[in-house]
């Protein structure tokens, strides 16, 4: 990791390192100890983008609380959608998804954003959501809908204007909305095809 992180820093004017990508970044045991070693090579920010699956373990909050940036993820009201939607595994449940999503935001010291994957089948139920939401506090909250290639269709801005009246007094943004960054590729193609998850 070293000599790549080094290596793409000299390529590319940074000003975030971000753990995110193919895999959950809570999964490695050493992710604080990562953490760690990007902002000692880089000297910049470091941002952790996680589903928010582990979060109700002390031990990866603790982990997860050495980074700058945190955001996060919460895109159902109950386990019946939480499962059609986000598919967990089955040792995985709603409330201990909300539970670590509070306890983290009560103990972590940075900047935390939740986002929100709205698709055809929670759209109505943004209200709940946003209930939920608000007992979570999160710095920022990240309204989104799938605008990369997905089996399921995008809400259309119309669509996505009506869901964000529930997040009304909150600070929100959209995905129609937001700046799109030019973000360059640094690793080469034959590294993303490797990285590419194959159907």
């Amino acid at each position: 990791m070293t000599q790549n992180l080094e290596k793409a820093l000299k390529k590319v004017k940074a000003d975030i390192v971000t753990f995110s990508g193919t895999g959950e970044p809570t999964l490695a045991k050493n992710l604080g100890e990562l953490i760690e070693i990007a902002r000692d090579i880089s000297g910049l920010s470091i941002a952790v983008l996680t589903n928010s699956s582990l979060q109700f373990r002390k031990d990866v909050r603790r982990e997860l609380a050495r980074a700058d940036i945190v955001k996060g993820k919460l895109d159902a009201s109950n386990d019946e959608l939480f499962k059609r939607i986000n598919c967990p595994h089955e040792k995985i449940s709603l409330s201990n998804v909300i539970k670590g999503l509070e306890k983290f935001r009560k103990e972590f010291a940075g900047r935390f954003a939740l986002e929100i994957m709205f698709v055809p089948e929670n759209k109505q139920f943004s209200e709940e959501i946003a209930k939920i939401v608000r007992t979570i506090k999160p710095d920022e909250i990240q309204i989104n809908t799938p605008l990369r290639p997905s089996p399921v269709r995008p809400l259309t801005p119309a669509e996505l204007r009506e869901v964000q009246k529930s997040f009304k007094g909150m600070n929100f943004r959209t995905v129609y909305k937001a700046k799109k960054p030019r973000i360059g590729k640094v690793i080469g193609k034959k590294k993303i095809k490797e990285l590419k998850r194959v159907d």
